[in-house]
């Protein structure tokens, strides 16, 4: 059973706005609790005891957070991204937190999220696959062109397409992954991207040649939690879970 997981809570979130401009869009108030509050909950409640946060900006303001919040018996630490491998301006992107996370997670497999989307406690716990292979959870999208569309052949992942200016399908990535240890070979090997960041989309789609790469594909609830009129939206969807 896997017990480790990785959240990604390094950016600022500009999609965010004003919202974002002195804290971390992770810590953006929700029902009177902190976005990566209700992201946590499910993650202890998925019986993950084991979380590591790759954080940036405001880390002072995230440290402050974890203080007051209850996480049981889970173990919580913190890891710079900016200290590890300079600052956003030398070294960014998605496989930026997988590189700092190499001598944390050991030669285990685990879990690695967003701390901007909110997943639930069933998606969690569905990525639990203790097996040789990556998993990466989809669900289908009105809009794919506004995220990476992925596409399957027998079974496995062949690639992932970011922001298809064609229709290529609707199953989206929603950035929850299920990784073992090969994933830090290949974020090492991946080159800058066209925007100029070091993408985790790019590291996947390596080991996805090689069919190391699965998908899950689910039809509950998943938020990408990264503009203002989505404070509402969640707000009505915990509103209804009451």
């Amino acid at each position: 059973m896997i017990k480790k997981v990785v959240i990604s809570a390094a950016g600022q979130g500009t999609r965010m706005l004003e919202l974002s401009k002195d804290k971390s869009k992770h810590l953006i108030t929700v029902g009177q609790r902190p976005f990566l509050a209700y992201l946590l909950d499910n993650i202890i409640a998925a019986g993950y005891q084991e979380i590591t946060m790759v954080v940036g900006f405001r880390e002072d303001m995230i440290r402050d957070f974890l203080k007051t919040y209850d996480a049981k018996h889970a173990k919580l630490q913190l890891i710079n991204q900016f200290e590890m491998l300079g600052p956003k301006e030398k070294e960014y992107g998605t496989a930026c937190p997988i590189k700092c996370v190499k001598e944390a997670v050991g030669n285990e497999n685990f879990i690695s999220l967003v701390g901007d989307n909110f997943y639930t406690v069933e998606q969690l716990q569905t990525m639990n696959v203790d097996d040789q292979f990556c998993y990466v959870a989809g669900v289908e999208s009105q809009t794919p062109e506004k995220f990476g569309v992925l596409l399957e052949k027998d079974g496995f992942l062949e690639k992932i397409v970011e922001k298809p200016q064609e229709f290529l399908g609707n199953f989206i990535n929603t950035s929850l992954y299920k990784f073992t240890p090969d994933i830090f070979d290949t974020v090492f090997a991946i080159e800058k991207s066209p925007r100029g960041e070091y993408e985790i989309t790019d590291a996947i789609s390596l080991l996805a040649k090689e069919k190391k790469v699965k998908i899950k594909k689910f039809t509950d609830y998943w938020m990408d939690f990264g503009r203002p009129d989505d404070i509402e939206k969640f707000s009505k969807y915990l509103q209804e879970k009451k």
